[in-house]
């Protein structure tokens, strides 16, 4: 009659279709979905971003976009649940990853996704150390990570908007 988790919300309603959400949610079973998370700070990771949801989009598979300055960690993690694959980038900030990148990555340390491809993305203008850290964390929580990581130095240039669009096209493939 109801679903009662000693964490989360209560259930009192459609109790089959939320047991079947659970099933294929507990056991990782995921679509042909891609999840593009991003923050930026002059709208140069936001464009890297924009350019891998178009050529993934233009494959036919489903993409979210989500910025975190929109969107709630949790409801990024719900949209990640039933996806194949992560997109997530970050500007760099005093040699360091945007804090608000940081504190979702913390927060998936302690869900840990699983049976999902990954890429890191991000722009900086002097050091560019964010995607390199984005790529270690997700290693750590146990993503399948494609590369090493893509980084633009300010805004992204023709060429860095192809190695966004190669990056899109290899997470497609894979």
């Amino acid at each position: 009659d109801m679903i009662a988790p000693s964490h989360g919300i209560i259930w009192r309603k459609h109790i089959p279709q939320i047991m079947e959400a659970y099933q294929r949610w507990s056991s990782g079973q995921t679509k042909k979905k891609v999840v593009i998370v991003y923050d930026t700070m002059w709208k140069s990771t936001e464009k890297m971003a924009g350019v891998i949801a178009e050529t993934v989009t233009s494959h036919g598979i489903e993409v979210s976009l989500l910025s975190l300055h929109d969107n709630h960690r949790s409801d990024i993690m719900a949209a990640l649940l039933e996806a194949s694959g992560l997109f997530l980038g970050s500007p760099t900030i005093h040699r360091n990853l945007f804090p608000s990148v940081a504190d979702l990555l913390c927060y998936m340390r302690g869900l840990k996704p699983a049976k999902k491809l990954a890429a890191a993305f991000g722009s900086y203008g002097w050091s560019g150390e964010a995607p390199d850290l984005i790529t270690e964390a997700l290693k750590e929580i146990g993503f399948d990570v494609i590369s090493p990581g893509l980084k633009a130095q300010f805004l992204p240039d023709a060429s860095e908007e192809a190695s966004a669009k190669a990056l899109a096209e290899d997470m497609v493939q894979r």
